[in-house]
C-alpha cells in the first residue's frame, strides 16, 4: 500500500510530528527549500538516512549522450540532466563516539516545520543513543531571499540527564552517491549522472572551507564554501581539514546536563560557464563574509522581511476549507523558490526541489507559472522571459535546422538546446512557441513595461511569428493550415489543425503585428520588411479553427471527434497512467485525452468561444479526459468553475491544490510540481474569481463553491495593488493604491479607485447537468471543511 506523507493542518506551516521512513524522499522534497538560485532538499542533518539527497544551482547540469536506434537528421545529440552538486547541508554528530542516527538507539520524538512566513525549516529530535546517552536536537535551515548565494543552519546538540562528549562535523561533500532514479517508460523520466564533478581547488583554514569543482562535460565551474560561528562551554575545540570532494570542520566538547553547543554554518555557492576558477573562488568567499557579517539573526531577519512583503500582494485567503488554505500557502511559497532569486535563468518544472525531468524547463513555465508571477511578482515574470530571450540565438538555430524561419524554441531544456529525444511529443510540440509569445504579451498587459516590449518581447513576438509563417500554408480553400503537430495532449501526436496551436498561433501572429507598429525602429532593427506584419495578420485571418456541426463541438484537432473512442470501461484502474500500459500508437489514434488541450485552449482564447461552446465543448472533453498529467485539474477547474460548474471545479481545486502534500501521483520524491501548484492558484483566481484580461482592463466574474465562504486574493495590474473579496452572495474590489481604472463584474462595467471600494452581487450559476469523467477517473469529492469530514 502507497502511503502518502502525513501534516498537521495548519495556516502557515507544514508540520510532521513523527518520521516516517517510507516518505522520507516525498518528505525531502515537500521540506526543500530554495531561492531561484540555490535548492536544498530537506534532507536529514547528518544525511543518512535519505530518500535522495540534492543540492541544485539554477542551470547546472551535464551532457550526456542521447542514444538512438534509429537516429535521423535533426534529431538532439546529447540531453542535459540538473546535477547534486556539492552538499553543504550536512552537520554529523557522535555522543559518546556513537554517531547520531535515527535507525539506531531510540528516537522518542522527531518533529519538522516548513514556516511559510519564516521562510526557515526547523528540526527538533529527541534521541537516546544504544548506550543510553539521549540528547535534544535543534536545527533551523534557510536558504537567503536577499543574499542569492548564501544558505545557513543553526545547529544546537543538549544532552539530557546525563554529561556527554559531544562531536560534530560540518562538512562540504561533493560526488556523493545517489540512489538510481525510478523506472519510468515517460520520455520526460529522469536520467542518473554519477560523480559528475571534477576537483580543481580545495583548501581549509580556521572555520572555513572551500571547494571548486568543474563538471566533467558541460565545463561549468562550481565553488561552494562553508564558514562557522560556535557557542559552546569551555574547552570546546575545532579543527578544519579538506580534501578534493570534502572540506570538514570539526568541533569536539564536553556537555554537562542542561548545557548546548550551538553551531551556525554559513554556506555560499556560485557558478560559472566563462568565469575563472579564481573568480568563482572570490566570489563565494565574498558572499560568505556578507552572510557572517549579517549573521545568523540578521539573515532570520531579512527573510521574514522579505516573506512579509511577498505575502502582502500575493496571499489568497480562504475560509471554509483550512486542508486547500494550506496547500495553496504552500504552493505559493515553493512557486516563490522557484522563481524569485533566477534572475534571468530558467524556471524547471520541478524548481529546484528533485531531480525529476532532469530539471528541465518545458511549457509549464509560460502556461502555468508566469500568469500567477505575473499577477504577483512581476519582476520574476520579467526575469523568467529574459531567460528565453537569452536563448533566441539557439532557438534560431534550430529553426534553420528544422527548414523553417524564425525561432523553434525546444520542448525541454536547461540552457536553450533542445533535450527531447522523443521527437513526436518534443519538436513536434510547437505550440511552445506561441505559449512564450503569449507570456509576453500578457507580461506587458499587466505591466505597461514599453521597455520590456521593445527591448525584449518585440524579438520574441517577433521570431515566433516568422515560425508560425514559415510553418503553416495557405490551402485551396483559403484557410491557413498547421498540420503535423503536437498540443499539449500528449496522448496525440502529429496532428493536423490542433484548435490550441492554430489558435494561439493567431494571437501570437496578430499581436507580433500591433507590437511591430508600436515599435517601428526596433522592428526595423531587426528586419521586419514593410510588409511582413500584413503577411502575419492575413494568416492570422484565415487562420482554420476546426469544428464539428454534427456533435456541436470543436475538436481537439482535424478529424480527432472522429477516432474511435478510447475503450474506458475495459482499461482497469491500475492501467493509469496509460502510456505506462499502453503504446502511443494505440494512444495517438484514439479518443483519449491525458490533459486538457481544447479546454486549455478556451482558458487563453476565452474571447473566441461562446457561452454555449465552452459548456459544450467541456462536458465532451470531460468524458474522455483521464488527468495523467499533474497539469490537468488546475485547467479543468477553471472553465467547470466558468461554465458554472462550480462544486466539480473545487473538486479539481483540491487535486491540484494537495497533489504534492498527498503526493496524489505517487512522484512527489523527485520534486514538488512547480505548475500544478501554480494550477491550484489558477483555479481560484481565473476560476472562482473569474479573472480574464480584456483590452485595457481586467474583468471578473466571482462564484463560490458550497465548500468556500469566502475567498480573499491580491494582484497586482499596472503598478496598482488590487484587494478581491467574494462571498456567495457579493464581490468586493479593493484597489489599495493607483489611478482609478475601469473594470467588469459579470459584464458589468465600472471604475473604482483606492478611496473607495465597490461591492457587486453575485448572480446565480447556469443550471447544466454535472458532466461525467472516464469510469474510475473521477475527481475525489472535496469533502475537507475546517478539519473535520463533511457529507459529500
Amino acid at each position: 500500500m502507497i502511503r502518502h506523507p502525513a501534516f498537521a493542518v495548519e495556516p502557515w506551516r507544514i508540520r510532521e510530528d513523527a518520521l516516517d521512513l517510507d516518505v522520507l524522499a516525498q518528505t525531502e522534497s515537500i521540506f526543500a527549500l530554495a531561492n531561484g538560485h540555490i535548492g536544498l532538499r530537506g534532507n536529514l542533518d547528518e544525511g543518512e538516512p535519505s530518500g535522495m539527497p540534492g543540492t541544485y544551482l539554477n542551470s547546472v547540469y551535464d551532457l550526456r549522450p542521447l542514444a538512438y536506434v534509429e537516429p535521423g537528421y535533426g534529431y538532439p545529440e546529447s540531453g542535459q540532466t540538473v546535477i547534486n552538486v556539492t552538499n553543504g547541508k550536512l552537520i554529523r554528530l557522535l555522543v559518546d563516539d556513537e554517531p547520531f542516527d535515527i535507525r539506531y538507539g531510540r528516537l522518542t520524538g522527531h518533529e519538522r516545520i516548513l514556516d511559510l512566513r519564516a521562510g526557515t525549516l526547523e528540526r527538533r529530535a529527541e534521541w537516546t543513543s544504544p548506550a543510553g546517552q539521549m540528547v535534544r536536537v535543534t536545527s533551523v535551515r534557510l536558504v537567503s531571499f536577499t543574499q542569492r548565494s548564501v544558505a545557513a543552519i543553526s545547529y544546537e546538540v543538549e544532552p539530557v540527564g546525563n554529561a556527554a562528549r559531544i562531536v560534530v562535523q560540518s562538512e562540504l561533500i561533493a560526488n556523493e552517491p545517489l540512489p538510481a532514479p525510478p523506472f519510468t517508460t515517460d520520455p520526460r523520466g529522469t536520467a542518473a549522472m554519477e560523480a559528475p564533478l571534477l576537483s580543481e581547488e580545495f583548501s581549509c583554514r580556521d572555520l572555513r572551507a572551500k571547494l571548486v569543482h568543474r563538471t566533467k562535460n558541460s565545463g561549468l565551474g562550481v565553488a561552494a564554501a562553508m564558514d562557522h560561528v560556535i557557542e559552546g562551554p569551555p574547552g570546546t575545540e575545532a579543527d578544519c581539514e579538506s580534501a578534493p570532494d570534502t572540506g570538514r570542520v570539526t568541533v569536539t566538547t564536553r556537555l554537562a546536563a542542561g548545557q548546548r553547543l550551538r553551531i551556525v554554518k554559513f554556506l555560499a555557492y556560485g557558478w560559472s560557464r566563462h568565469r575563472s576558477r579564481q573568480a568563482l573562488s572570490d566570489q563565494v568567499l565574498a558572499a560568505l563574509k556578507a552572510a557572517c557579517k549579517t549573521g545568523w539573526d540578521g539573515l532570520l531577519a531579512e527573510q521574514r522581511a522579505y516573506l512579509d512583503e511577498f505575502w502582502e500582494g500575493a496571499d489568497v485567503e480562504l475560509r471554509g476549507d483550512d486542508e486547500v488554505q494550506q496547500a495553496v500557502r504552500f504552493g505559493l511559497f515553493h512557486i516563490l523558490q522557484a522563481a524569485a532569486r533566477g534572475e534571468d535563468r530558467p524556471i524547471p518544472a520541478k524548481g529546484l526541489t528533485g531531480p525529476g525531468y532532469d530539471g528541465h524547463a518545458f511549457w509549464d513555465t509560460e502556461a502555468f507559472v508566469l500568469p500567477l508571477l505575473t499577477r504577483t511578482m512581476p519582476a520574476a515574470a520579467a526575469s523568467a522571459l529574459r531567460w528565453r530571450h537569452s536563448t533566441l540565438p539557439i532557438a534560431l538555430e534550430r529553426a534553420r535546422v528544422l527548414g523553417l524561419e524564425g525561432a523553434a524554441f525546444p520542448w525541454r531544456t536547461i540552457d536553450g538546446h533542445e533535450c527531447s529525444g522523443y521527437w513526436p511529443a518534443g519538436t513536434a510540440a510547437f505550440h511552445i512557441n506561441a505559449d512564450i509569445a503569449d507570456a509576453v504579451v500578457r507580461y506587458v498587459h499587466a505591466t505597461d513595461d514599453d521597455d520590456f516590449e521593445r527591448e525584449t518581447g518585440l524579438d520574441l513576438l517577433v521570431h515566433t511569428a516568422r515560425l508560425w509563417r514559415s510553418l503553416g500554408y495557405t490551402d485551396t480553400q483559403g484557410r491557413f493550415r498547421i498540420d503535423g503537430v503536437t498540443g499539449p495532449d500528449e496522448y496525440s501526436a502529429l496532428a493536423d489543425n490542433n484548435v490550441f496551436t492554430n489558435l494561439m498561433a493567431e494571437q501570437n501572429l496578430r499581436t507580433a503585428a500591433d507590437a511591430c507598429a508600436r515599435h517601428p525602429e526596433r522592428a526595423a532593427e531587426l528586419g521586419v520588411a514593410a510588409d511582413e506584419p500584413s503577411a502575419w495578420r492575413s494568416a492570422a485571418e484565415a487562420m482554420f479553427i476546426p469544428y464539428d456541426e454534427r456533435l456541436g463541438v470543436h475538436p481537439q484537432s482535424e478529424g480527432f471527434t472522429e477516432h474511435e473512442v478510447w475503450d474506458f470501461a475495459a482499461t482497469p484502474p491500475d492501467h493509469y497512467p496509460l502510456l505506462l500500459h499502453y503504446h502511443y500508437f494505440d494512444l495517438y489514434r484514439k479518443q483519449v485525452v491525458k490533459q486538457p488541450d481544447l479546454v486549455h485552449a478556451m482558458l487563453l482564447r476565452t474571447d473566441v468561444f461562446t457561452d454555449e461552446q465552452k459548456a459544450r465543448n467541456f462536458d465532451y472533453y470531460e468524458r474522455i479526459t483521464v488527468r495523467d498529467s499533474s497539469l490537468s485539474a488546475g485547467t479543468q477547474a477553471v472553465i467547470a468553475a466558468e461554465v458554472g460548474q462550480t462544486d466539480l471545479a473545487y473538486d479539481y481545486l483540491g487535486e491540484s491544490a494537495l497533489l504534492d502534500l498527498h503526493d496524489l501521483e505517487h512522484n512527489t520524491r523527485d520534486g514538488v510540481h512547480i505548475a500544478a501548484l501554480a494550477g491550484a492558484w489558477i483555479a481560484l483566481v481565473a476560476g472562482f474569481g473569474g479573472l480574464r484580461p480584456r483590452g485595457d482592463s481586467l474583468c471578473f466574474a466571482p462564484r463560490l463553491p458550497a465548500g468556500i465562504d469566502r475567498l480573499v486574493f491580491n494582484l497586482i495590474y499596472r503598478k496598482r495593488r488590487l484587494r478581491i473579496t467574494t462571498t456567495h452572495a457579493s464581490a468586493v474590489y479593493e484597489p489599495r493604491d493607483g489611478e482609478p481604472m475601469e473594470n467588469s463584474h459579470h459584464g458589468l462595467l465600472f471604475t473604482f479607485t483606492a478611496a473607495r471600494p465597490v461591492s457587486w452581487p453575485i448572480p446565480p450559476a447556469p443550471a447544466r447537468p454535472r458532466p461525467s469523467q472516464p469510469p474510475g477517473r473521477e475527481p475525489a469529492p472535496r469533502r475537507f471543511r475546517n478539519g473535520s469530514e463533511q457529507p459529500g
